[in-house]
């Protein structure tokens, strides 16, 4: 995968999220997202943790959870929006759009996921049309291994995934379409709504 196409996709998205965001009122930010017991205000302390925690400072908070890094990131963010307002968070999002920061070992593809799929579980979460473009998405969809889906926990046996906005698909079975965004959410293991997806194998991935 092209670089620089990379780089541009991830720039795009974070100004486009600072805008979604900055739009968003008190109890909005404080209402639940996708991600499993964090509010929205959660979901960007975590986007933007990379931009204000050091790498030694990442060694020694990961190491306080004794490497688990699900862990560490749910204590971090629960902290840091005790202390840190949601203009606070914000700014830092807008003052980090080109932020060289890549996830160890997921390189600039895996900074473009993170920053795609956790301004979904807002988006999606507080029902607002939003959503990045097919092409933006396909970026992280034709990077898709197997590897991914055991991260995420997801089960597609018996299911072809088939976007309906681009030309993307993925498994065999049954069809399980939707836009190329809410089948990234499917294959992140989120709970979407049940009017996004079309086909029988549905019910296991909403709610």
């Amino acid at each position: 995968m092209d670089e620089k196409v990379l780089r541009t996709a991830v720039v795009a998205e974070r100004n486009e999220l600072a805008v979604m965001l900055g739009a968003l009122g008190p109890e909005q930010w404080g209402a639940a997202s996708l991600c499993a017991g964090w509010r929205v205000r959660e979901v960007v302390a975590h986007m933007t943790m990379p931009f204000r925690m050091s790498a030694p400072k990442f060694v020694v908070e990961l190491a306080r959870d004794a490497g688990n890094f699900n862990r560490m990131s749910d204590r971090v963010a629960r902290r840091d929006t005790a202390r840190i307002s949601d203009a606070e968070l914000l700014a830092c999002l807008r003052d980090n759009v080109e932020h060289p920061w890549r996830p160890p070992g997921g390189g600039t593809m895996g900074a473009l996921s993170h920053d795609v799929i956790h301004g979904l579980d807002v988006s999606v979460a507080l029902g607002l049309d939003r959503r990045p473009p097919a092409g933006r998405v396909g970026l992280i969809l034709d990077g898709m291994r197997e590897r991914n889906l055991k991260y995420f926990g997801v089960d597609l046996t018996g299911v072809r995934l088939e976007a309906t906005d681009l030309e993307w698909a993925f498994g065999s079975g049954a069809p399980l379409r939707g836009t190329a965004a809410d089948l990234l959410m499917v294959v992140s293991g989120r709970r979407i709504p049940g009017s996004l997806l079309e086909g029988t194998a549905g019910a296991r991935f909403t709610g």
